[in-house]
């Protein structure tokens, strides 16, 4: 990969880790990303790993204990927000790499490590879910949150 590229790529997603990381506001363990693109299909969505539990966008006060008052901001609003940010970010994903010639990966799962400021992507280029007549992107993504949730 060119470093331009390289760059512009990482900064697309910097920005999907960064709108997640303010959805909760700074505060979850570890952050999931979940991008599908295949064929006509664009997919994405999120989840994170709050106090050691891994919860859906929509159960993160499922980890506040209540003692210090403090609750998530949930709301159907801000949850399809972020999503329409990760939409974005994946379209901006598409153009560039048409723009540098460069394949566009399937699928990319993002795992950041709030407290150690690292990000760990995981790209795949072959069908994921195309190819399957009973799957679509947002069941490989449940699929995948699963996976973690069990890993606990």
């Amino acid at each position: 990969m060119s470093k331009v590229f390289e760059d512009k790529f990482s900064e697309l997603q910097a920005d999907m880790v960064s709108i997640c990381l303010e959805y909760v506001e700074n505060r979850a363990d570890e952050i999931y990303i979940y991008c599908s693109y295949e064929i006509t299909s664009r997919t994405s969505n999120f989840f994170y790993k709050v106090n050691g539990k891994v919860l859906r966008n929509h159960e993160l006060n499922g980890a506040v204990d209540g003692s210090g008052g403090f609750r998530y901001d949930t709301s159907v609003e801000r949850q399809r927000g972020v999503l329409n940010i990760l939409d974005s970010n994946i379209k901006e994903m598409v153009k560039l790499c048409e723009e540098y010639d460069r394949e566009m990966p399937t699928e990319i799962k993002l795992i950041y490590n709030v407290a150690n400021n690292s990000l760990k992507a995981d790209y795949r280029y072959d069908m994921v879910h195309s190819n399957d007549p009973d799957k679509i992107g947002s069941v490989v993504f449940l699929e995948w949150f699963e996976e973690m949730k069990s890993n606990m």
